[in-house]
């Protein structure tokens, strides 16, 4: 939650307004829910209008003089049919929308209510299926007023980075709410003496924007310096959690940690702690090196950045990473914008200026050469391929634990051959019946399992041959479907 003089100072700068209008209403006590939740579409449809980042709804204030009265409306405790208020609204909202409700004491005991509600994104916010808007000071049905419902249908939907998280603060309030210190450090940047030159270089990297004397942190800054991302409401849900599991199920949990602070901060702790938690293969230690850790340190921290970087913010749900005895899953809100076949060769990202920055920051690779490096390194433990599952508005890669050839079923023997081709191709080379015998230890006078392997593959459809019309199959070579 906002703290308190925040808050304050939102009120003094909204009842300074002139007037109430198409983004802000002022009530002096409650009515009904469903009055609220017409107004709080009719003050997000209003807001996107006027290219404002939020509409408000506030109880306490008289309308006409502005006149801060006071509120008895306590909308935590308030229910409709027997449901809590905020729950009965936010389920009748289409599309969802991620209002919130602040209450605080102003002065003498004067209880303020204020709905904080983003502006309209691309399309209208309906409410029991009817969209509204303020005219004035009275809220009309958006269909009565066609050429308002255009324009919204019309704007550009801002993306999620330049969004605001936390509106109208101080310089102070963004030294103290952000750790300036640590982008200056990852940029190899020398930190400014005066605070007003650390304010001035987040305003030019887009991190913060004026606003009235006071600044804007957007969701971009937040999410990558924030102190602690609780104190930013919209990003509570986006902060990265870690689970041992007891068991190869979810039924048990060993233990949790998660991190609370901006990615730029907790990046490198959480690569450590899940680390530290993964367990030991001796049998693959012998075979490869004397660091018997299960799996390669380089293709955790690149599948966690990736998480990090590709998720739909626009989709409710925190970045994870659970440990099982036989597994890591990886896994973030949102399904990717590019098939998961496709992940090795081609890149495309829904939040652009967050890789960017995280790339520019040395977090991740650059475009385009991140899943290669994983599949190298998996290859190189000799552990089995990784899997990509989209489910459920949810993206998860798997790393297996190590697992003798004969182990793997006839599935996961098909994506390891296309997972080799295709890290082959990428690195301008060719997949063979060699390179997959040396991928998987195989002696050469068992090369007819490789074969099967690659007969496997091509009847899957995931490979092909390189030159179709060569008869010497000796040297044939293989190239992925794709290619």
């Amino acid at each position: 939650m906002i703290a308190d003089v925040h808050l304050k100072e939102l009120l003094n700068d909204l009842v300074k307004q002139a007037s109430e209008s198409e983004w802000l209403e002022f009530k002096h006590n409650y009515h009904s829910p469903e009055e609220i939740g017409e107004r709080l579409s009719a003050l997000s449809n209003g807001a996107c209008l006027h290219n404002q980042p939020y509409g408000y709804l506030v109880f306490g204030v008289e309308d006409k003089t502005h006149h801060i009265l006071g509120t008895t409306f306590k909308p935590k405790i308030q229910k409709k049919n027997g449901e809590d208020l905020e729950h009965w609204l936010a389920t009748r909202f289409n599309p969802k929308i991620d209002f919130r409700v602040e209450t605080f004491d102003y002065t003498d005991g004067k209880s303020i209510v204020i709905y904080v509600v983003p502006a309209a994104e691309a399309r209208p916010i309906e409410f029991l299926h009817q969209a509204y808007i303020r005219i004035g000071s009275i809220t009309r049905k958006l269909g009565d007023f066609p050429e308002k419902a255009a324009k919204i249908w019309r704007k550009e939907t801002k993306s999620f980075e330049k969004q605001i998280a936390l509106a109208s603060v101080t310089p102070q309030d963004v030294i103290q709410l952000l750790s300036t210190q640590t982008y200056f450090d990852l940029l190899k940047q020398p930190y400014p003496t005066q605070q007003a030159n650390v304010v001035a270089k987040f305003v030019q990297a887009g991190l913060i924007v004026p606003n009235k004397g006071n600044y804007d942190i957007t969701k971009l800054a937040a999410l990558l310096f924030a102190k602690n991302l609780n104190s930013f409401e919209s990003l509570e849900r986006k902060v990265i959690r870690a689970i041992v599991y007891k068991s190869k199920s979810k039924v048990a949990t060993e233990r949790e940690h998660i991190e609370v602070k901006g990615y730029a901060l907790a990046f490198a702790n959480i690569v450590e702690w899940v680390n530290s938690q993964l367990p030991a293969n001796e049998e693959i230690g012998k075979v490869l090196r004397d660091d018997t850790r299960m799996y390669p340190e380089i293709a955790i921290r690149e599948l966690i950045a990736n998480a990090l970087i590709h998720q739909d913010f626009g989709v409710k749900g925190f970045p994870m990473i659970e440990i099982f005895p036989d597994r890591i899953e990886i896994s973030n809100a949102g399904t990717p914008l590019i098939t998961p076949e496709r992940f090795i060769d081609a890149y495309l990202s829904r939040n652009e200026k967050l890789a960017d920055l995280m790339r520019r920051m040395g977090f991740c690779e650059e475009k385009g050469s991140g899943l290669d490096k994983v599949i190298f390194y998996n290859e190189w433990y000799q552990l089995p391929a990784i899997n990509v599952l989209v489910n459920e508005n949810r993206t998860t890669v798997t790393m297996y634990s190590y697992k003798i050839l004969n182990d793997l079923d006839k599935k996961e023997k098909i994506r390891a051959c296309y997972q080799h081709a295709c890290l082959k191709y990428v690195s301008n080379e060719k997949m063979n019946n060699q390179s997959l015998r040396e991928r998987f230890k195989i002696d050469e006078q068992n090369a007819a399992t490789a074969s099967r392997m690659i007969g496997d593959a091509l009847e899957a459809g995931v490979i092909k041959k390189d030159n179709p019309d060569s008869k010497a199959q000796k040297y044939v070579s293989y190239i992925p479907f794709w290619a």
